[in-house]
C-alpha cells in the first residue's frame, strides 16, 4: 500500500526482510525502507519497533522500552516459558537464567506448564509461584485451559520459548490454529532449517495481542548478548527484594555472607532453594566477566 500524502503515520513493524520493513498502521500494512541515518547511528529497525513513516520511509524509531539482539525484537511485553513436567524434565537453572534476563530487560516472565497428564506439576508451580512469577498449567482435556493464557496475551507483544519437545507448537495451535500453519509455511518457502537463524515476524491475534515468531528463542543466547552485572543480578530475582535491604552488610552478595537475610529466608523455606542455587551460579559466572565485556 502506497502512502498518498506527505503526512506522517505511526505504526508497528511486524516483519523485516532484506532491508524492507512491513509496518502495520490503523490504515493498513505499509512496505517501507529505513532512512540511511539509522545506519550511521548504528540503529537497526526491528520487529516490535513503534515507528513514524512518511512516503514509505521509516523516518523515526520511537523510544524502545526494551530490545533483544538475538533474535532481534523490540518492546516485548512478556516472555512465556513453556516447560513440560517430563520428556524433557525441567532444568531449573536454565529457566532461571531466562527469567533473570527477562527481569533485567523489563519483560514480564510467565511459566506455562505442559504434559501435566504425564507427571505432577506441583513442584514447578511451588518454585515459581512462591517467587512471584505467574504460572499457568495447560490441560488440553479442559476446553478452557488456554483461556487464561489467551487473556494474558491481550494487547501485548509476547514471545514463547522452550526446549524441543515441551509442546510449544501444540500450545500455539490451541491459542490460534493459524499460527503454526503460517510459520511453517514461511519456513517451507524460505527453505529454513530447524537451527537456521531467521527474522522475527509478529502475528496479530483477535484480542489485539501480537505473538512473535521467534525461532531463535529456543537457543536464546542469554550469556553472550545479555550480560547481567553481578551488582544488578539480585534485582533480577524479585523474591529477594523483601529481604535484601535487611542484610548485615549493605554490599551483601547473598551468596555466603554472615547475616544475609536472603540466605536466612532460603533456610526457612521462604525462598526457593533451587532459585537461590541458580542465583549463586549466575553470580559466580558474573564475577568472572571482564569489565570490557559489560560495555
Amino acid at each position: 500500500m502506497e502512502l498518498k500524502n506527505a503526512e506522517q503515520n505511526n505504526g508497528i513493524i511486524i516483519k523485516a526482510v532484506g532491508g524492507l520493513y512491513f509496518v502495520k498502521t490503523p490504515d493498513g500494512v505499509y512496505e517501507c525502507k529505513a532512512r540511511g541515518i539509522f545506519r550511521k547511528r548504528e540503529i537497526s529497525p526491528c520487529a516490535g519497533d513503534n515507528v513514524s513513516i512518511q512516503d514509505n520511509v521509516i523516518t523515526e524509531i520511537l523510544l524502545r522500552k526494551n530490545s533483544i539482539i538475538r533474535p532481534p525484537l523490540a518492546n516485548l511485553d512478556q516472555l512465556i516459558f513453556v516447560i513440560s513436567t517430563c520428556e524433557p524434565s525441567p532444568n531449573y537453572n536454565v529457566i532461571d537464567k531466562f527469567v533473570a534476563v527477562s527481569e533485567y530487560k523489563g519483560i514480564e516472565p510467565i511459566i506455562a506448564i505442559t504434559k501435566i497428564d504425564l507427571n505432577k506439576s506441583e513442584e514447578i508451580k511451588e518454585v515459581y509461584n512462591s517467587s512471584g512469577i505467574k504460572v499457568l498449567t495447560i490441560d488440553y482435556s479442559d476446553s478452557k485451559s488456554c483461556d487464561e493464557l489467551y487473556s494474558a496475551l491481550e494487547n501485548k507483544i509476547s514471545a514463547f520459548t522452550g526446549n524441543s519437545g515441551v509442546g510449544k507448537s501444540t500450545l500455539l495451535n490451541h491459542i490460534d490454529l493459524t499460527l503454526c500453519a503460517q510459520t511453517n509455511e514461511i519456513s517451507r518457502k524460505l527453505g529454513r532449517g530447524k537451527h537456521t537463524t531467521r527474522q522475527v515476524e509478529l502475528f496479530q491475534l483477535d484480542n489485539g495481542g501480537f505473538i512473535a515468531d521467534t525461532p531463535g528463542f529456543s537457543s536464546f543466547e542469554t550469556n553472550k548478548y545479555d550480560i547481567i552485572r553481578k551488582e544488578d543480578l539480585s534485582s533480577c530475582f524479585r523474591e529477594f527484594s523483601k529481604y535484601s535491604d535487611k542484610c548485615m552488610f549493605h554490599d551483601c552478595s547473598h551468596t555466603k555472607e554472615k547475616g544475609c537475610s536472603v540466605i536466612e529466608a532460603v533456610n526457612k523455606g521462604e525462598i526457593s532453594k533451587s532459585r537461590h542455587e541458580s542465583y549463586v551460579e549466575m553470580y559466580e559466572e558474573a564475577k568472572n566477566i571482564k569489565e570490557w565485556e559489560n560495555k
